[in-house]
């Protein structure tokens, strides 16, 4: 996925989920943050971040905040959206881990969730829920920042559906440059560390797939995909 209308601006605060300070063009600018999660290692005072212009005169926020760059690592992108977008554009490439899709439908209902994709290829049924990994500590990912229990339900409902016959998976979109690898993040939500082991020993499997980032666009680095099973 690529952005258009993309500017540079420098952070200054971030008061609350939802907006943040920046400088831009030597002015303080309120601009929206495209991420509810905590990011504190990232959005540093000083750091220099990507906006990107809605074009939308009625809106409060003129400036999305979709990208930031970290000293000694390079650029994240923190673009809630962005995860889901560029998962659907690698599955419309025909990947061969899912060749032949007939049926690909986004926001899946199951159960009391909605899971982000469903897909048929042939006679597999698959359900792939995405998560977007922005947190990075010592080389390696980590998910999630905040606690989720959104996150938690759906992995109980992967779990579910892995032992009625779905084929499932836990999709990591890592928007991290280098960085290959996610692990739950047990110290901010032990619940969620819990849900996976369970999700996995069910059959879910996870995969691993970490981007190209670069401050106007995204895209998943298919040469270093990797995919992960429970082995009990």
């Amino acid at each position: 996925m690529k952005y258009e209308n993309t500017t540079y601006a420098e952070f200054i605060e971030r008061p609350n989920r939802f907006v943040a300070y920046v400088k831009l063009d030597g002015k303080v600018e309120k601009v929206h943050v495209k991420n509810t999660g905590r990011c504190n290692e990232l959005l540093l005072p000083g750091s220099d971040v990507v906006l990107v212009k809605t074009g939308n005169p009625l809106r409060k926020t003129q400036y999305d905040l979709v990208a930031v760059h970290k000293a000694g690592l390079g650029w994240v992108n923190i673009d809630s959206q962005a995860p889901n977008q560029v998962l659907k554009e690698w599955l419309n490439s025909s990947p061969a881990l899912f060749e032949n899709i007939t049926l690909l439908k986004p926001e899946y209902t199951y159960g009391k969730s909605r899971i982000d994709f469903y897909l048929e290829c042939g006679s597999r049924k698959v359900l792939i829920e995405v998560k977007g990994c922005t947190l990075e500590i010592d080389g390696v990912g980590y998910f999630p920042d905040a606690p989720t229990e959104r996150g938690v339900r759906h992995l109980y409902e992967l779990a579910e559906a892995a032992e009625k016959g779905y084929e499932c998976y836990l999709a990591f979109v890592i928007a991290i440059p280098g960085v290959r690898k996610v692990l739950p993040n047990v110290k901010t939500h032990p619940e969620f560390g819990i849900a996976f082991e369970a999700a996995m020993k069910a059959g879910v499997k996870v995969l691993y797939l970490p981007c190209n980032v670069m401050p106007d666009e995204l895209c998943i680095d298919t040469e270093h995909i990797t995919c992960k099973r429970f082995i009990g």
